[in-house]
């Protein structure tokens, strides 16, 4: 059994996560952590993520647990998660990551930390994206420069960080397959008279409505013809499910910062 904490409980992803951890035949309920101050602390995790009592309460700290789990699945705010991955480095504990909004030196502060640790840090944990960021290297070659890039995510209007972490994953491996860097293509809003669009130019749009769980699409627009790649979650238990999947991929690896195309098979070394 992987015994396993799940940290923001309470949260919609945290509850899905709860609820497919007592499901999962491989995994046991370790842990429920959410932050100081939250309505949900002393209640039963169960409970509160509507799969019934489970005899394990929410707590406002970690340290209760460390000692008595083999992984912790992340998908709170980047202060939290860098407060929790510091303490998983103590402890020597594995961790799966999914938490977005990161500015960059909150993610080089992670990447440093994490790589003391099996740990699995990705943007999304959806086996249908990092199945897309695999096919679009090869897409973009084949391309050839002649097609004009864009990405379009829409999520719903509860999300903070704009644009998605998944489409700048996205964004960055066109980059690069494209030889550029995002911070030389990027373009993230056009208004009013904008000229013509640049050579290489990446265009990443942004949509906040209603309930939508998140939807990615990859546009390739060339001469006479578009092709459009478009993932979409039907449910938060795509990401749940992926981050399962990774948290038990990751208990028997070294130490070591991975991605989800580690988990998959995509990358070996």
């Amino acid at each position: 059994m992987i015994r396993t904490i799940v940290t923001g409980a309470a949260g919609r992803m945290g509850a899905r996560l709860v609820s497919l951890v007592q499901e999962h035949t491989r995994f046991q309920l370790a842990g429920a952590i959410e932050i100081a101050g939250h309505p949900a602390v002393g209640r039963d995790v169960g409970e509160v993520a509507g799969c019934g009592h489970l005899g394990i309460p929410i707590q406002d700290s970690l340290e209760p647990s460390l000692h008595h789990a083999d992984v912790i699945i992340e998908f709170t705010s980047p202060k939290a998660t860098l407060d929790h991955l510091r303490q998983a480095v103590e402890a020597q504990l594995a961790m799966v990551i999914g938490t977005t909004g990161l500015t960059e030196s909150e993610r080089q502060t992670l990447e440093q930390l994490a790589s003391s640790i099996p740990c699995v840090v990705d943007s999304n944990m959806s086996v249908g994206i990092n199945v897309l960021l695999h096919l679009l290297p090869q897409i973009v070659r084949a391309l050839n420069g002649r097609y004009d890039m864009e990405v379009i995510e829409a999520h719903h209007n509860k999300k903070k960080d704009a644009p998605s972490g998944t489409a700048l994953s996205l964004a960055q491996t066109l980059a690069q397959a494209s030889g550029h860097k995002l911070s030389d293509v990027g373009v993230y809003a056009r208004h009013g008279m904008i000229g013509e669009r640049r050579p290489n130019e990446i265009g990443i749009q942004t949509i906040r409505a209603g309930d939508i769980v998140g939807d990615h699409t990859v546009l390739f627009g060339g001469p006479g013809e578009r092709l459009e790649l478009t993932h979409r979650a039907h449910t938060r238990d795509t990401f749940a499910q992926g981050a399962l999947r990774a948290a038990e991929w990751v208990v028997t690896r070294p130490p070591g910062l991975y991605t989800m195309a580690h988990v998959l098979g995509f990358i070996t070394r």
